[in-house]
Order: C-alpha cells, then structure tokens, then sequence
C-alpha cells in the first residue's frame, strides 16, 4: 500500500481539504453565529507497538480508536469557564489564565531542571485546558468578544494509556479555532497541543496528538507519521483500572532505569513486524508479536503483576494481549489492555473485574461535528 508521510512541518493545508471547504462554507453563510455548531471531537489513540521507545527515537504503531472527545463551546455571561464531566463548572478571567500559565510555566521549568515531580507542574484536571485555551488564544493573538463556556463529554477511559489528554486538549483547541474563524492548520493544533502535552506528561513522544489529530494507523518516529492500514482483525479493549502512577511517571521511571539499555533495539525489531503484520493482515503474526511486545513491556516494569497473569491465560487460551499505553510502575491496575482472540474473552475479564468491549479503528481524526 502506497504510504502517505507528514511531519509537523509538512502536514498538508487543511485548505486543501473537504473539511477546510465545510468550516469555510460554515463560516461564510449569513447568520452562521449559531453557536450548536462549536463542537469538534478528537479520538483517542492505542499503541499497538513501540510505547516507551517512541520516547527514545525508536518507531510505534499506532491507531486512532473509536473511543473519544467532544468538546462544545458556546456564549455565556461568565468570562471563560471550564465544564469537566464530574467536575464543578469553574470560570477565570482572562488575567487570571495569563498569571496561571506564567505558573505553569515556571513550574515545567523546575521539572526539567529535576526541581520538581511532573504531577506538580500542573495540579487539578482542568488546569490542562486552561493552559491549552489561553495559549491558543495568545498564541493566535486573538480577543474574545464574550465570555465562553468549554464543555467537554468523554467515553475515553483517562489516565489509562488511551491518550485521553491529547484527545481532551484537541478537540478543544479544534472547537476553539472554529469558535475565532481561524483558518485552521493542523500543525498549528499539533504544535499547540504538545504544548499541553509537555506540561501533563513530562516528556511526550508526541505519538498521542498526532494520532488524536490525523487519525488512522502509522508508523511514528522522531515527529514523523507514515501511513498505515487500521488493523483488520479482532480486537477487544480491556480496562483493567486507573493506574496509581501518571503516564509522566512511568517516562520518568523507565527513563532512569533504561534510558541507554539496548532494550530499545528489541522494541524496534518487533514495532518494524508488527507493521508487517497489520499491513498483511496475518492474524497468526499478529499475535506472535504482541506477545513478544508484552514481554518486553514486563522486562521495563511497567505490567503490574494480577495484568500480567490475565495476559498469561489470554495466551494460554490461544490470544494475545498486552498494555497499550505507559503502564504503571506501581499499583495493581496498568490501564488499558489490547487483546487479539477469535471471540471476545467476557467470563475472563469478568473474573478479573476488568470491562470488556469490541475495539475498532477511528480513519478521519479530530474534527468538526
């Protein structure tokens, strides 16, 4: 299959595309101000392979899924106020986002000079869309006629390896770039949205925005995407809890431990097959793969142990499963599972008390709904 590549600075012109063509016919109608329209979703995304070496140079697999975000914003009195599912509606000023990026900042600094852990930088949920509204907004240099409320609706499981932060910060920069009429350049929205990403995890692959953002299967490497095939083949999504450590975390750990261990040779050697395989087709591969992935996963310490034995008696049974996300480093929940089986395992998770559901691929990426 002919393979498309885009990098952050080649990306094509979303000006060029049907989408530009819908925002620009939206935006050009009289009396177009009807604010249902502000509404842009962003998938999350799954590693079939390479997690932790994308951090290192080395290339991942991955896919967009048909699990997401959805981000609404719409006029209201108050100045600039953040609706989290669960979360108490919080309004600020502009000022007070200004001085509170400034923080976030300052404190990112600190992490990186080893001053302070990554889950200080920022400290409460909504502080990631805060830090990504008032940047885009600077960094467009653009004003707000009123005040806006970001509402924002998830069936992306968060903090479990399925990028629910980039997916979350996309379609909220998307709906804010429709809401300011900008003339919307992907790179733009990827470059802000690493921005974020920076602040939440420490030191992103960027592999979960561009996923997020494009959409599809590829090849990811130093910043650049190779288009691949979506898997066809089952798959199934396990969740088998919240992770005690954040994805920040477990970079941070893994980086300590293994940052110069040639471990990532064996990680490249497999992430190259299993593009083989997705691009083949061949299931038997497939699986071989996965289970050679998942024991590297184990030899960074990054499985917990009662995931490892339900991967055991997935294997056991003929399938293949692994993590597809950072893991955790401590604690008995390692996020979400990948499995590859003929039939989806239900009496299996359950005796865990893992959820379980059919898992399918997302093509179009983050967008205006």
């Amino acid at each position: 299959m002919a393979a498309n590549i885009h990098s952050r600075n080649t990306a094509p012109a979303l000006s060029a595309s049907p989408d530009f063509a819908r925002i620009s016919a939206f935006t050009n109608l009289p009396g177009s101000d009807s604010l249902t329209a502000m509404k842009a979703i962003a998938p999350g995304k799954l590693i079939l392979s390479g997690e932790h070496a994308a951090v290192y140079g080395k290339p991942a697999v991955a896919m967009a899924i048909d699990r997401s975000v959805t981000a609404t914003i719409e006029e209201t009195p108050e100045d600039v106020a953040f609706d989290l599912p669960g979360k108490e509606r919080q309004s600020f000023t502009l000022r007070a986002l200004r001085d509170f990026r400034r923080r976030a900042v300052n404190n990112y600094q600190l992490f990186l000079e080893g001053k302070l852990g990554i889950r200080d930088v920022l400290n409460k949920p909504v502080d990631l869309f805060k830090y990504g509204f008032i940047t885009v907004l600077d960094g467009l240099h653009h004003s707000l006629d009123s005040g806006i409320v970001i509402k924002l609706k998830s069936n992306l499981p968060m903090g479990s390896g399925l990028g629910s932060s980039a997916a979350s910060v996309l379609s909220e920069l998307r709906a804010l770039g429709h809401y300011l009429r900008v003339d919307f350049k992907p790179d733009w929205y990827y470059n802000f949205s690493m921005e974020a990403e920076k602040l939440q995890h420490g030191h992103p692959s960027g592999v979960d925005s561009y996923i997020s953002l494009y959409g599809g299967a590829a090849v990811f490497q130093n910043g650049r995407a190779r288009s691949i095939p979506l898997p066809r083949m089952k798959m199934f999504l396990v969740e088998t809890g919240l992770p005690e450590s954040t994805t920040g975390e477990c970079v941070v750990q893994v980086k300590t431990n293994f940052e110069t261990d040639k471990i990532w040779d064996d990680f490249e050697a497999v992430t190259g097959a299993v593009e083989q395989a997705v691009c083949s087709a061949n299931c038997g591969m497939m699986r071989a793969l996965i289970r050679e992935n998942h024991q590297l996963l184990c030899r960074i310490g990054v499985v917990p142990e009662p995931v490892r034995k339900f991967i055991a008696e997935i294997e056991n049974s003929g399938g293949a499963a692994k993590i597809c996300g950072a893991g955790a480093v401590r604690g008995t929940a390692g996020g979400a599972v990948i499995v590859f089986a003929d039939s989806m395992p239900v009496a299996l998770a359950a005796k865990y008390g893992y959820k379980i559901s059919p898992l399918r691929g997302d093509p179009l990426g983050t967008r205006i709904v």
